[in-house]
């Protein structure tokens, strides 16, 4: 290939290079130079923080012709061909598109067979959560007790899935993301090196961007010189990344600080005609408040700013605006973000925000007090110290028409859900275990037939009581059970995949998990007092774990076996 792209041609080929991993760098070069090297490490972390690369380097280190040594040489013979792939002892495998029992038990059979150019077969398992149960299984006795001449080196970006006999079997080290100054570092260095000229606070905004990833911040660096013809500017690298200049951002800021609703709703329009994304804009807006945040409690702390860069007009914002008034924005922001998430019109929901925010009184007005109103306050103390000595001196005088009239209070209710206790305690009457047990055993599968977006909405959802043609299914929170319950869409396509695995159609009665509770006492307790006596004499002798059992669960719920 003619180019190459940068993540590649400056692949680490040394521990040295393996930016901001030096808790793993050092361990393992001082295990090379005692040569107290494992059989099988386990090297987890997010994307592009060197796992792999790591490998490969300490694939070269314990096969480099001047072993033991700290870092490969990269020039013997076994250093250079393990870096260009010739040598067929050290084999990386793709566990993503090698994850069959086959795949393993192959490596299970070839282990045994001494390597034929260099000291030791070095096996690199990349994305090794990938492998199915089976190949586990296969692995599992040889990483255990491999050959003196083999080392296993696992490489996973979520730890969590591989089982615990295969970890407790290796070595594990954990690879943290990289701080935005050691990936500017790294980036200052390339373009050093090839001659490019940059903006350092370009440099900024692309490692921010890239959020610990030094192959993802290489690959916008690439773009962004691409874009700006061998001249990396804070525009081009706001336009790569996508992000929102820090201009833009103070102007909004001052304007909803000075309440001018035209121009805060004018720089929106001019961010959005730009192409920048809605709900990245908000991500910017709320990393710039909490940034003044930092700047109010600890100035000195710079290095710590995720967003802003510390300039004159920043300044004057810090000073003007109040914490308390930060904190307001911060929590609108954010909720406003967790809305535009499920909408499919985010640009209304940013600027009927703006328009709030600017309509809003501002913190700070709230709780000062002006001498006017200190004056105010004044005068009506006198006032009452006056009638309260002329009360004193000739008694009390009643007025009736100059007593205030009381108003009550109109006190309305906006309540958000209405729970339908009706058609629940219907349900309930008619709801059978078996019903139940229906609907649950094919639940999972319903939910793998809905759309991502409509599954999200059942994630703390789950049937609870059902009868041959309606079930009650309650939510956690009573958000998620307003939003799906007004959903037509939403309803009719969980009625249809519902019907589809069961082959019944039920009724679908929504609830939020406080008000089952309550409903369900009464249910019981109304069912209790309907009993004939002689069954609540029953109920007085029998088992008193059994009585606790059918109190907390119903009868519905309650199998009883000797």
């Amino acid at each position: 290939m003619g180019y190459q792209a940068l993540y590649r041609v400056w692949r680490p080929q040394a521990f040295e290079d393996v930016i901001g991993q030096e808790h793993v760098t050092k361990t393992l070069q001082n295990a090379l130079l005692h040569q107290k090297i494992s059989h099988a490490y386990l090297f987890s972390g997010p994307r592009g923080t060197g796992k792999t690369s790591a490998a490969k380097i300490l694939a070269k280190a314990v096969n480099c012709e001047h072993a033991p040594v700290q870092e490969p040489c990269n020039e013997c013979a076994s250093c250079r061909g393990i870096t260009d792939g010739s040598i067929s002892d050290v084999l990386e495998i793709d566990a993503a598109s090698n994850n069959g029992v086959e795949e393993i038990r192959d490596i299970r059979d070839k282990v045994k067979y001494a390597p034929s150019s260099v000291k030791y077969k070095v096996y690199i398992i990349d994305e090794v959560h990938m492998l199915s149960t089976g190949a586990f299984n296969a692995l599992l006795k040889t990483l255990e007790e491999p050959p003196a001449h083999v080392i296993f080196i696992l490489a996973t970006t979520e730890p969590h899935k591989i089982p615990l006999t295969i970890i407790s079997r290796c070595q594990r080290f954990d690879f943290k993301r990289i701080t935005p100054q050691d990936i500017v570092g790294r980036m200052e260095r390339i373009l050093t090196e090839t001659g490019i000229s940059y903006d350092q606070n370009a440099l900024l905004v692309i490692a921010r961007a890239a959020e610990g990833g030094m192959r993802d911040a290489l690959s916008l660096l690439d773009q962004s010189i691409s874009f700006g013809s061998d001249n990396i500017t804070l525009e081009d690298a706001l336009t790569v990344t996508g992000a929102v200049s820090q201009s833009f951002l103070t102007k909004i800021v001052s304007a909803i600080y000075k309440r001018e609703t035209a121009e805060a709703l004018n720089q929106l329009q001019e961010l959005l005609a730009l192409g920048k994304d809605p709900i990245r804009f908000v991500e910017d807006m709320i990393l710039y408040f909490r940034d003044m945040l930092l700047f109010q409690a600890a100035p000195e702390l710079e290095d710590s700013m995720e967003r802003v860069y510390i300039d004159q007009d920043f300044k004057e914002l810090a000073e003007n605006i109040s914490s308390d008034q930060l904190h307001f924005w911060i929590d609108q922001w954010n909720r406003s973000i967790q809305e535009m998430k499920w909408s499919s019109h985010p640009r209304i929901f940013l600027e009927v925000l703006l328009v709030k925010l600017c309509q809003s009184e501002p913190e700070s007005s709230k709780s000062s007090v002006t001498d006017d109103t200190i004056q105010k306050l004044m005068n009506k103390i006198n006032q009452l110290e006056t009638q309260l000595n002329t009360i004193r001196e000739n008694g009390v005088a009643i007025n009736k028409d100059s007593a205030p009239a009381k108003e009550k209070a109109k006190v309305t209710t906006n309540r958000s859900f209405k729970v339908p206790v009706g058609r629940v305690n219907d349900i309930l009457k008619r709801a059978t275990k078996p019903d139940l047990l229906k609907i649950k055993s094919n639940w999972g599968g319903m939910l793998e037939s809905l759309k991502k977006s409509q599954a999200a909405l059942l994630n703390d959802a789950e049937p609870v009581a059902a009868s041959n043609d309606a079930f009650v299914l309650k939510f956690k929170y009573e958000i998620h059970c307003q939003m799906a319950m007004n959903n037509q869409e939403f309803i009719s396509g969980l009625k249809g995949t519902l019907q589809q695995v069961t082959g019944n159609l039920y009724d679908i009665v929504g609830i939020p998990e406080e008000s089952w509770h309550k409903i369900r006492q009464e249910f019981v307790s109304t069912q209790k007092q309907d009993q004939p006596e002689s069954q609540e004499t029953n109920e007085e002798t029998e088992d008193p774990l059994i009585f606790k059992a059918r109190e907390l669960f119903g009868d519905e719920l309650l199998e009883i076996k000797d």
